[in-house]
């Protein structure tokens, strides 16, 4: 679709360059549309760096390390990073706030398919763009997977596929706007998580259903079975309903279910059920037996991104072979380098217990398990059912001192606290043997030592490769 809108003259104020791509999507759009675009940014050069070099050559007024009262009060318009809380003061004194979403949603003209839940949601709209784009190549992918939508409006053609993942911020500043209108929605899960911005569960979740609240009398909500808020949901929901389990055929009491897709011992490729576009009833197994990542979570993952695309209408048939080559994606349980017989897992974006736990317990070989980090009141209970590690190395931070008495009640023992990547990979240096895995799976956030999970993740990855390789030092 063409989006020639111009903003001549107009003044921009861009709150929250950032690093993951949507203040430099929001800048662009608006810079290259003849607008007076002013970018601000709490954090300085030297950190922002990276998204700065993007936006060489353009005629920008930049003000870094501070927010000045004028680019707001004077300002046409401001677009707000999804992490600047709708109650920043700053905000306050503008006359109209948008985001790279709303923006793009309002020239929207595609139908949406929208993903969101506390895990399980990247890894699930990749999953869903690979299913559709082996159907219809012009499929494209945005949202909370650092690629911001605004950077593929103008080349988006009619009718093509747009899938979203969406955070419960991004869902926030969307509330009560009417401009997410998807054709299927879906819940991953509800985890406890974020507790640290969000008084109660019920407030989080409140945010999560947003999801569902466009969807029409004809679409459909895939939601969890598997969890009390599945019904929670359900009751919210004003379109179909579609669950998931991976206990079996699945049903929530006094909820009528219209298709249902699940998991079981005997079935590892996935069965679903539901009625096409057409409104005929479908039975089909989803699934290949194998997927490239291990473990039962990528696989629910995959079949909720089956069900979401056999529900939007694409061909049952091509799911099997599309998911056959789907490998994940970056940062989650992501096998990046083997190093003698010893395998490493970047598995930095598993922030809370959950997460971790359910990592830890994907591999059937020994698992030299680095976690620890920065604290989002999080509940580490979740802990309890952690498989017991070849060896625990813990990073230095305020989840970390959480943690460590729930790995006492186990009987675990560590080392650690590090303060740094460096340290750790030097203990668990130690400990990997050929035919064994080495895995960070912090089940925390990064804050305290690095810029932000992907930072982690990155600095993980090159001093394993940087150190594991036959240049580098022998474990």
């Amino acid at each position: 679709m063409a989006d020639t809108r111009r903003y001549d003259g107009l003044k921009v104020t861009v709150m929250g360059l950032g690093l993951n791509g949507g203040g430099v999507a929001s800048t662009l759009y608006f810079a290259t549309r003849g607008a007076k675009v002013t970018v601000t940014d709490l954090r300085l050069e030297e950190v922002l760096e990276p998204s700065l070099q993007q936006l060489e050559g353009l005629d920008l007024r930049f003000v870094l390390g501070r927010h000045e009262v004028d680019d707001f009060s004077k300002a046409d318009l401001v677009v707000k990073n999804p992490a600047v809380r709708a109650d920043n003061p700053f905000l306050k004194l503008a006359g109209r706030v948008e985001t790279d979403l709303s923006l793009f949603l309002s020239a929207l003209e595609n139908p949406v398919l929208a993903v969101t839940g506390s895990k399980g949601k990247s890894t699930t709209a990749t999953a869903l763009h690979t299913i559709l784009k082996a159907q219809d190549p012009r499929a494209r992918l945005g949202g909370n997977i650092t690629v911001s939508p605004l950077t593929f409006l103008e080349e988006l053609e009619p009718g093509a596929p747009v899938i979203l993942e969406l955070s419960s911020w991004q869902l926030s500043d969307l509330r009560g706007r009417n401009l997410l209108r998807p054709r299927v929605a879906s819940v991953t899960n509800l985890l406890w998580d974020h507790m640290n911005a969000y008084p109660d569960q019920e407030a989080y979740a409140s945010d999560k259903a947003e999801v569902m609240a466009g969807v029409g009398p004809q679409g459909w909500s895939l939601l969890n079975a598997d969890q009390s808020w599945g019904s929670w949901f359900a009751s919210r929901n004003p379109g179909r309903t579609a669950l998931f389990s991976h206990r079996g055929r699945p049903e929530i009491p006094g909820h009528p279910v219209q298709a249902r897709f699940w998991l079981t011992a005997e079935s590892l490729d996935g069965k679903g059920e539901w009625l096409d576009p057409h409104g005929r009833p479908r039975s089909e197994f989803l699934l290949p037996q194998k997927l490239q990542v291990p473990g039962q979570p990528f696989r629910q993952n995959c079949l909720m991104a089956a069900g979401m695309a056999v529900l939007w209408g694409a061909n049952p048939d091509l799911v099997p072979s599309a998911l056959d080559g789907f490998a994940g994606v970056e940062h989650r349980l992501e096998k990046f380098h083997t190093w003698k017989g010893i395998s490493f897992y970047n598995d930095t974006t598993a922030t809370i217990p959950e997460a971790a736990t359910a990592s830890v317990g994907a591999f059937e070989v020994p698992v030299h398990w680095i976690a620890g980090g920065t604290d989002k009141n999080i509940d580490v209970t979740a802990l309890a059912r952690v498989p017991e590690p070849a060896s625990l190395t813990l990073l230095r931070g305020s989840a970390t001192d959480r943690m460590v008495p729930e790995f006492r009640k186990r009987g675990f023992s560590w080392n650690g606290p590090y303060g740094t990547l460096e340290e750790a990979l030097e203990v668990v240096a130690t400990h990997a043997r050929p035919g064994s895995v080495v895995l960070l799976s912090p089940g925390a956030a990064s804050f305290e030592l690095f810029k932000n999970e992907f930072d982690r993740g990155n600095t993980f990855k090159a001093l394993v490769r940087s150190r594991f390789s036959e240049g580098g030092t022998k474990p």
